[in-house]
């Protein structure tokens, strides 16, 4: 991976819309997931995965749901989660020192449903966010794709001006 990184590879990914440039597809991924481009501030790890999901009928890289993720949804923890020693997380049982690091925890990934699987049929490892996807396939570490491939592909998959098919 340390080959991979800026400073063998420089940041030769540029996000299509406010042209930062980036490291790698996980980069850019994580720029647009994280609502942090100021040139598409509607954009988030919802509206890629409603787009992606959108071309991807036969499910090469999203999972079917039974319901789509609800964006909205914010889970807020009260004092009630306070344990004698800790405020602690309902779902998983880890401690917090602040109900507001526990409020952090519960309104971050962690919990989220796992939209991406790894399109390698003999890897088995399920991802919540497009990065973790991009960052599994760019290690190599199924031996799916190569990381320059990814690297060359992630414009067109993001933008909508590729089909899945032609991924790997």
């Amino acid at each position: 991976m340390h080959l991979n990184s800026s400073t063998h590879r420089g940041k030769n990914v540029a996000c299509p819309f406010c042209k930062t440039a980036l490291t790698s597809a996980s980069g850019l991924s994580h720029h647009l997931e994280t609502g942090s481009c100021p040139r598409a501030p509607n954009i988030n790890h919802h509206t890629i995965f409603g787009a992606i999901s959108q071309r991807d009928p036969k499910r090469l890289l999203t999972n079917k749901l039974l319901t789509y993720p609800d964006s909205n949804i914010q889970n807020i923890a009260t004092h009630a989660t306070w344990n004698g020693s800790s405020y602690e997380c309902y779902l998983c049982h880890r401690k917090h020192n602040t109900l507001r690091a526990l409020n952090q925890h519960l309104n971050s990934p962690v919990h989220s449903e796992k939209l991406y699987h790894c399109p390698n049929c003999s890897c088995n490892r399920q991802f919540i966010r497009l990065a973790s996807l991009f960052n599994h396939l760019e290690s190599e570490s199924c031996k799916f794709v190569r990381f320059e491939r990814v690297q060359q592909q992630v414009h067109n998959l993001i933008t909508g001006r590729q089909k899945l098919l032609n991924f790997a």
